[in-house]
């Protein structure tokens, strides 16, 4: 998701290789002498490395509406961010990986990548509620927690390497680094470890503050989950964002 687009709204399978010894004994009838020779190994066969698939395979990964009933959930409203979002930079260079994952870009060296956006359903007032109950209803919809998500998709080790890029640039921008996007600078001020996210082959989660100016922040959530040769990065903000997770359990099953 834009950087400045969610301040002005309030983002490898294992191979085993098996080896057979043989040992073939023989004797000399003249003198006895043992002759002990190894035959010749039999072939080692590793299992072949995973193989990454393209955006439109990545895309099939993704949750849809049907993974997701109590939310709003949209592909082509991610498609146009990570396209607007592709000329971004950042201050540090360390931090670029951070800043491609919450825009929805490719981490690493993903051969395909697939993203939608979800939004919880707003939970309407009732008929006869009063006026102030239904403006409640409404700034609680206003504020209701948005998420990327992306699932990018790798051959052989990438999406261990790419994991591991995000987990050392969100140490190295504990302090905060600024993103520069369509003329507009966003500041996060920290990155800090989140809640704890027990999900997939392994995952991690942080915390982002941003800064919206006049003094006023904002806490968005960044959860990355690897599961096999895929990797699903999930960007969640808001005016009182939370971690989203029925949003991350739904699309770790779908990577089966």
């Amino acid at each position: 998701m834009r950087s400045t687009l969610v301040r002005r709204s309030v983002l490898s399978a294992s191979a085993v290789s098996l080896a057979l010894l043989a040992t073939a004994c023989g004797s000399d009838k003249a003198d006895t002498k043992a002759d002990a020779k190894p035959s010749a190994p039999a072939s080692s066969q590793a299992a072949p490395a995973a193989k990454g698939k393209t955006d439109a395979e990545a895309t099939a990964l993704v949750v849809t509406q049907a993974d997701l009933p109590d939310q709003i959930v949209s592909a082509e409203g991610a498609a146009k961010a990570a396209t607007e979002s592709a000329g971004a930079t950042v201050d540090k260079a360390e931090c670029k990986p951070l800043m491609q994952a919450q825009s929805g870009q490719k981490v690493g060296t993903a051969t395909g990548i697939g993203r939608t956006t979800t939004k919880a359903k707003p939970k309407e007032a009732a008929a006869d509620a009063s006026p102030e109950d239904k403006l409640k209803a409404g700034l609680e919809a206003l504020g209701a927690t948005q998420t990327l998500v992306s699932v990018g998709s790798y051959d052989a080790k990438g999406a261990e390497e790419a994991f591991a890029a995000l987990k050392t640039a969100a140490a190295a921008c504990s302090g905060g680094y600024t993103v520069t996007e369509g003329g507009e600078k966003v500041k996060y001020l920290d990155v800090k470890p989140g809640a704890a996210v027990t999900a997939g082959d392994e995952a991690a989660a942080f915390t982002l503050t941003m800064d919206l100016d006049d003094g006023e922040k904002s806490a968005n959530h960044f959860v990355i989950v690897r599961k096999g040769n895929a990797l699903a990065t999930f960007y969640a903000f808001g005016v009182t964002a939370e971690q989203p997770k029925t949003v991350i359990d739904a699309q770790v099953k779908k990577l089966g």
